[in-house]
């Protein structure tokens, strides 16, 4: 309007302001001539519903209307417990990853502290053993021979290492674009998950191998192709995880920090790849596994940047407090991920907050289990089948780093060396006994303790012999506490020469199994069954049970 006045001459602007004026009130008029119509319309309409209309009494019907929640009681108690279930989430999932994580922690410093005197007390037992004459047909227990081999890939992983350059993997890193390093790095998270499903299925090929009654039918390659394919998985692994922590540590030495903004939003997208899917009791305490792991190792990775850098920068204790800012930011965007993804997938699929209170009784029932003198496993390794965590190529990484990272020289230096072994044993029986509390609290919450003293099976599939018949009921006489605590002090006795090689099964294959009987037992079992079917569940799922199926 301004810009059309401006080309108007003086005498023809009043005459443009009339014909404006007279625009508006045609418009006006138009208006008030439409509202008249509007209202006759109505008026009209009241006449032939013989109903009284105003617009009043409409304005007032608005103003004033109710409605009553009440009527609906059910739908709005499920949303308000929707909402109280999203503010539980937080609390209860971190209560399992910190139980997670220390089960993590105490089996990664299995590897180096007690490891090493359990390989030094099998080697002195091989040594030693035209001393003690040959009583058994085994030169060496089935537990001394797995320890043993661990040691020797440990050791041969850890020299190999030392042919690989991290100082040259650094800079041939460094030297590439942001978005191949953002690529190389979800496929380096990819190739981890399967190293590590595929890793755990060849070390207990492995062990079985190595451990294997020698009266059965050879139906396996050799012990010596099993060790090198061991050896080498863990290390392409450790490679790999070392690709990983070069990358890391990379994003953390960028000026722009881009690198480590792009990874930290690579986290935001794994909540839209798993919000929006079908998931189950069962899928989630595998999703919940893997992220328990997937932190640990994160930690893990975080540690080995900052010796890196520490090193880099001759320990300057001030370089320290530089990297500080980016590691809390790495750690809690993993947690917020974390949270924001449970809070959705369990209000989506209509999962309760108990139900993290369940995974974690399972994960304390293997520690437990882990503990009687009739366990079946070493704990690190149902660790590592659970969550898919395993500690070997993890600490040979590790090692690798700190060794070339502190340089131990003088008697002071390899006296803080022991030092630190012997803090190390200490922080890990600490950890091992506040674990072993917790872990008997939360199976007893649970009522999980009868399957702690189920009978172990025998050479016959389908009947149970009368001794150990004889020894559930014993343990069925004394209370829960002393039989729970005596079955995991006591220590695991050695079969006799004569004694029936028997098939290992795992706990979850009793439950799967039912006896030769009468019918009655069978129909109690299977009521008993009935009642402790959802618990079964969780105790039958390993890390990678469900990886092939497909969730929609």
């Amino acid at each position: 309007f301004q810009g059309t006045t401006q080309m108007l001459t003086p005498g023809e602007i009043s005459d443009f302001q009339v014909v404006s004026a007279l625009s508006l009130l045609k418009l006006t008029h138009l208006y008030f001539i439409c509202l008249h119509s509007l209202l006759t319309v109505l008026s009209v309409l009241s006449l032939y519903f013989s109903i009284e209309l105003s617009l009043l009494r409409f304005l007032s019907a608005e103003l004033t209307r109710g409605y009553f929640l009440e009527h609906n009681e059910a739908k709005y108690t499920e949303r308000r417990e929707r909402v109280y279930t999203c503010m539980r989430i937080p609390r209860e999932l971190e209560k399992l990853m910190i139980f997670g994580i220390f089960l993590c922690l105490d089996a990664f410093l299995y590897v180096f502290t007690l490891l090493p005197l359990r390989v030094f007390l099998a080697l002195f037992r091989f040594f030693t053993l035209p001393c003690y004459g040959l009583r058994d047909r085994r030169l060496l227990q089935p537990a001394q021979i797995c320890d043993i081999l661990k040691g020797v890939i440990l050791v041969i992983c850890f020299f190999m290492m030392h042919y690989v350059d991290y100082s040259m993997m650094y800079h041939l890193i460094r030297g590439q674009s942001v978005i191949k390093l953002y690529i190389i790095y979800n496929m380096l998270e990819v190739a981890d998950r399967l190293f590590s499903s595929f890793g755990q299925d060849i070390l207990d090929a492995l062990y079985w191998t190595a451990t294997e009654p020698k009266e059965r039918k050879r139906a396996h390659i050799g012990l010596i192709p099993h060790f090198f394919m061991a050896v080498l998985y863990v290390f392409l692994h450790a490679i790999l995880i070392m690709v990983q922590a070069t990358t890391l540590n990379v994003a953390f030495n960028s000026h722009n920090k881009s690198l480590l903004t792009i990874m930290m939003s690579n986290n935001f997208v794994e909540i839209k790849g798993s919000v929006f899917k079908k998931f189950e009791k069962n899928n989630l305490f595998q999703m919940s596994n893997s992220d328990i792991k997937e932190r640990f190792t994160n930690y893990v990775l975080l540690l080995i940047v900052c010796l890196r850098n520490m090193e880099q920068f001759s320990w300057n204790p001030d370089h320290l407090w530089v990297l500080f800012p980016d590691v809390c930011m790495v750690i809690a965007s993993e947690i917020a991920v974390d949270i924001v993804k449970h809070a959705f997938i369990t209000k989506f699929n209509d999962i309760t907050a108990d139900v993290y209170s369940e995974y974690r009784a399972s994960l304390a029932f293997d520690l437990v289990s882990s503990r009687q003198k009739n366990a079946y496993t070493d704990y690190s390794d149902s660790v590592a089948r659970r969550m898919g965590f395993i500690p070997l190529p993890l600490a040979v990484l590790l090692i690798r780093v700190v060794t070339s990272s502190i340089k131990v020289q003088g008697i002071l230096s390899y006296a803080c060396v022991i030092l630190f072994y012997f803090g190390l044993i200490s922080l890990k029986i600490l950890n091992s006994i506040v674990l072993l509390g917790k872990s008997c609290q939360y199976v007893k919450e649970a009522k999980m303790e009868e399957k702690l003293f189920d009978p172990p099976p025998t050479s016959t599939p389908g009947k149970t012999s009368s001794k150990s018949q004889n020894k559930y009921k014993s343990s069925q006489g004394l209370s829960t506490e002393e039989t729970l605590s005596a079955s995991i002090i006591s220590q695991p006795v050695h079969q006799k020469e004569n004694t029936v090689p028997s098939l290992v099964t795992s706990n979850s294959d009793q439950f799967l199994t039912t006896p030769d009987g009468d019918e009655k037992d069978i129909t109690q079992e299977n009521s008993e069954l009935k009642h402790r079917s959802s618990k079964k569940d969780l105790l039958e799922i390993d890390r990678f049970t469900i990886c092939g199926n497909r969730i929609d």
